[in-house]
């Protein structure tokens, strides 16, 4: 289903199945994410689907790790120190791919979060800011993190599970439990199971 924007239609865009209990995407928008662990699940339902994108201002993007998380590589232009132009450089992006990861600036203004909000509706594209954002659509942040794979003292790490929750506006926050990839062995992100219902044996009655 379609929604309307200043009479632009905001279609949906993919989005990876172990986040679509907490946020859809949709063109035109922009969400703000607290960590690159979820920048790059946004970035990975686009980028499966075929979809190009792009990386703004990070200049220790690891190309393992998103890899591991589901982005096509051969789709994915990487932008890493933009300096100054920073907003001329994200603006022609948002022209060529469907959605643009930014590590913005400190205390980026409302006008220049408007002004590049309206480039978004009108080339129907997304923004995802790895950082404080104005007017964002929906900000995703995670919490209690607890990895997996170290023995006594010794191990690796093999994945990390987050706990994920997505606000928007004054609406009630939406949460989900999930698995980040910690190493090559780990390379899918997915959601936790729902713990399974205590099964109590059943009492038969002495005839």
């Amino acid at each position: 289903m379609q929604r309307m924007t200043d009479g632009v239609p905001r279609r949906p865009l993919p989005t990876h199945p172990a986040l679509g209990g907490v946020v859809q995407l949709r063109t035109g928008g922009s969400y703000e994410v607290d960590s690159t662990s979820l920048a790059l699940a946004l970035m990975a339902g686009p980028s499966q689907a075929g979809e190009w994108c792009a990386v703004v201002g990070v200049p220790d993007f690891g190309a393992e790790a998103a890899a591991a998380a589901g982005v096509d590589l051969t789709r994915t232009v990487l932008v890493p120190e933009p300096g100054e132009q920073w907003l001329e450089v994200t603006a022609a992006l948002v022209d060529v791919t469907a959605l643009v990861v930014l590590h913005p600036p400190p205390r980026v203004g409302e006008h220049v979060a408007e002004k590049l909000g309206a480039r978004l509706r009108k080339r129907g594209g997304v923004l995802v800011a790895l950082g404080a954002w104005p007017r964002c659509e929906v900000r995703l942040t995670t919490a209690e993190p607890r990895w997996t794979g170290v023995g006594l003292g010794h191990g690796h790490l093999r994945s990390r599970q987050v706990v994920v929750e997505a606000r928007r506006g004054s609406a009630p926050p939406r949460r989900t439990t999930l698995w980040f990839p910690g190493a090559p062995a780990e390379t899918h992100l997915r959601p936790v199971p729902a713990p399974a219902p205590d099964v109590h044996p059943a009492v038969v009655a002495a005839s």
